[in-house]
């Protein structure tokens, strides 16, 4: 596999050669990454309220890939900017919405191959007539590293698509003489999806080391896999190599999906294993019933693969209900592992109802959460969080009166 790259004398911010782990040696596979993320992120114990008795819950901090370039994106930017410098280009394009950690990392991942990058983000009509989207949270670090930003409107993108966008803005800058690489949005084709697989191989190598210990107290590995869905590339990535990995022996990978409907993941994430050359039906399943009407998620049954998509998109993308910014303060305060309101909150969220749902079910199970990373995207939603966060940290003027002087 690739991580012998990482030691090499090239280390960060060169391309090196990869090759793919042997269970996913599919024609076509990337040769060469580029080498941005700080990896092997660690895995540890994760007390998580709400834990049913008998289930042990762990956590893999992809949220600790690097501080501008946190979180999962980086692991997808390694092979699309890798592919990028092949081509020449001199500069990228990529889209998102307004708080898109994805376009932030790529930003900065640009900026250090000494590439400008040209981000297309969807933003609140009023925000986008105006033309400045203003510095909260990763628009800080986009505009430090001199991206260039093109806003368009919600209802703008709903029209053309992301697509036709990003290919618009294409054609312009080569008019205009530029060598752009377009990556898709949140990094999710074929090419991104590779991150994961690579991150899989990565999480086999830990749990294998972990397996002396494990086989001592006698248990497997683990049974499930947890993670927010936005984009699909790394639910995709991780379901490749959960169901594909031998030493990972096929764990259940629970998608929480942040946005669409668990039907377009399982469509969407289909399509990018096909392009892989992935066995889709091994990974994804089959669908063999349809209980009526997709609004509440839950209707379509897939068997045969190791992926269950799950809706979790709460009031909508992007946006935070009370209940679940409460469950992200109790998780800082319970752990210390600041989740993101945006992504993984949900995912969190959606773990733990379902945790209470029925805590039987869970009983003898072993559950890592993939922490996807955006932390960023808290300083989104100040407003929201004062109220529950002068409950959780208080704070208080200091009385000198009785400070003795030196």
């Amino acid at each position: 596999g690739g991580h012998a790259a990482m030691a090499s004398a090239g280390g960060m911010m060169t391309v090196g050669p990869w090759s793919p782990p042997a269970w996913a040696d599919f024609p076509g596979a990337p040769t060469r990454r580029y080498n941005l993320a700080r990896t092997p992120t660690p895995v540890h114990r994760w007390h998580l309220p709400g834990t049913p008795d008998g289930c042990e819950v762990y956590i893999k901090r992809d949220d600790l890939t690097g501080m501008q370039l946190s979180g999962n994106k980086v692991r997808k930017l390694e092979f699309l900017l890798a592919e990028a410098m092949d081509r020449d280009a001199d500069c990228v394009i990529t889209i998102g919405g307004v708080q898109s950690n994805h376009c932030r990392a790529t930003a900065v991942a640009a900026r250090y191959l000494g590439l400008d990058s040209h981000l297309i983000l969807r933003a609140p009509q009023s925000i986008a007539e105006d033309g400045d989207p203003g510095l909260v949270g990763n628009l800080l670090v986009e505009r430090a590293v001199g991206a260039n930003i093109h806003l368009v409107t919600k209802r703008e993108y709903a029209a053309h698509g992301s697509v036709a966008l990003a290919e618009s803005l294409r054609r312009r800058l080569e008019r205009e003489g530029k060598r752009p690489y377009v990556v898709p949005v949140g990094g999710s084709n074929a090419i991104g999806t590779w991150g994961y697989v690579d991150a899989m191989a990565e999480l086999a190598a830990q749990t294998k080391s972990d397996r002396t210990h494990r086989e001592k107290h006698g248990r497997g590995p683990f049974t499930d896999i947890v993670l927010a869905c936005g984009s699909g590339g790394t639910a995709a990535g991780v379901a490749l190599g959960a169901a594909l990995c031998p030493e990972l022996r096929k764990p259940n990978v629970w998608a929480y999906g942040v946005c669409d409907s668990p039907e377009y993941f399982y469509e969407y994430v289909g399509d990018i294993l096909r392009d892989m050359g992935a066995p889709v039906k091994d990974i994804v399943g089959e669908r063999i019933a349809d209980t009526g009407g997709s609004s509440d998620g839950g209707t379509t049954l897939m068997v045969g693969g190791v992926l269950r998509c799950v809706q979790a998109k709460g009031a909508g993308y992007a946006m935070a209900t009370e209940e679940e910014l409460a469950t992200t303060a109790a998780v800082a305060k319970a752990t210390g592992v600041l989740l993101d309101p945006v992504y993984s909150g949900k995912a969190a969220h959606g773990l733990i109802r379902e945790m209470a749902r029925d805590p039987g079910a869970w009983e003898g199970r072993r559950v890592l959460f993939v922490h996807t990373g955006g932390t960023l995207g808290v300083y989104d939603k100040l407003a929201q969080l004062r109220p529950i966060m002068e409950a959780t940290g208080p704070s208080s003027r200091f009385d000198v009166a009785d400070v003795e002087t030196a």
